[in-house]
């Protein structure tokens, strides 16, 4: 079996660092990649301190569309942002007032991984806190998605002018280079054996996989994956049907399967249909009264959007233009240029009726 391995280490470079994030990352590349994996061979991925929250997004998604077990290694820091208070991983450019614009946000990573097959994905993580979001994170867990095994720790903050050592993830590269990788409850528990060994509190510890007993996203990937999207499609609007029924149209339970035949749409190569489906979540959204710059509503523009420029038919594309000129104005969105980008592209449309 051929599996996928992503090493992620990710802090701000200055006063802003709370962890030696990347340190860990020559450990972590001297164990052998089916190690790291637990499968036959493997293909690494690795991203050090990286600048740009684009960049991690594009090789995360390269590695959320392999076949095959996935494991992601992510090692660094969270931080709130001022307005939304959301988790984000920093990054090297982050600072307190600037985590919206250059950390990951938290939930890119959720959403990114939740088409997965149910028991294919798993994280390993060792993250620690800034005082805000540790505050927040001990009362209101972080939430990586129904669908993957999370193992690891969540530290706080180090004592004031001081750089904390990815303990926890060294433990677990330690134990790996040992050239064997125990089952993943096992070697969590080793590695936080290791810990109190050496004196080192875990803080909040994920320890168990957040799946859930029938999950029918692995059925639907699985059709995808044999290219029968017809039949991916009319599970998933069955499930949309279901939720429409025991909650309503505008439910966040009909809005994800609303949003999970999008992603089909666009599977399938339907642009068309997945820019119309964005739009009405995008609307329906903001006619429920979330806010424009909240994370799903955005996120709903901004596929709508790039589904539109993949149209290929201009008659179509002029007639959902408008309509989603008319969200861009209400949902700038975080790209600079995104309503510009729309109108000029619509002008460029109408010019060749």
């Amino acid at each position: 079996m051929f599996g996928t391995v992503l090493l992620l280490a990710a802090a701000p470079v200055g006063r802003g660092r709370l962890v030696d994030a990347a340190s860990v990352l020559p450990v972590l590349a001297a164990v052998p990649p089916s190690v790291l994996s637990g499968t036959d061979s493997a293909t690494v991925v690795e991203l050090a301190d990286p600048v740009q929250p684009q960049t991690v997004l594009t090789r995360l998604r390269a590695v959320a569309a392999a076949p095959g077990p996935l494991t992601v290694f992510v090692t660094g820091q969270l931080q709130l942002d001022r307005r939304q208070r959301l988790p984000h991983l920093a990054l090297a450019r982050t600072t307190p007032a600037t985590v919206r614009y250059t950390g990951l946000p938290w939930h890119w990573l959720r959403e990114e991984l939740r088409l997965r097959p149910d028991g294919t994905t798993t994280i390993v993580a060792d993250l620690h806190a800034d005082a805000e979001s540790w505050d927040l994170l001990r009362r209101h867990p972080l939430d990586s998605g129904r669908n993957i095994a999370v193992y690891g720790r969540l530290a706080p903050p180090p004592a004031r002018r001081t750089v904390a050592t990815p303990a926890y993830m060294r433990a677990v590269a330690t134990i790996l280079r040992s050239g064997r990788r125990p089952p993943l409850q096992e070697l969590h528990q080793q590695a936080l054996a290791r810990l109190a060994d050496e004196g080192v509190g875990p803080g909040l510890v994920f320890t168990a996989p957040q799946s859930a007993p029938a999950d029918p996203h692995a059925a639907i990937t699985a059709c995808v994956r044999a290219g029968r999207h017809g039949d991916a499609d009319a599970l998933a609007a069955r499930w949309e049907q279901a939720a429409v029924r025991a909650w309503g149209a505008a439910s966040e339970e009909a809005l994800h399967w609303a949003e999970v035949r999008a992603d089909l749409a666009m599977f399938a190569g339907d642009a068309v249909r997945s820019c119309r489906t964005w739009l009405t979540v995008a609307a329906t959204r903001l006619a429920m009264g979330q806010p424009a710059d909240a994370p799903e509503v955005e996120a709903a523009v901004d596929r709508a959007h790039h589904q539109w420029g993949r149209i290929t038919d201009p008659g179509t594309a002029r007639e959902l233009g408008p309509v989603l000129a008319e969200l861009r104005e209400r949902v700038p969105g975080r790209r600079r240029g995104a309503l510009d980008h729309v109108r000029q592209h619509l002008r460029q449309l109408q010019a060749q009726d």
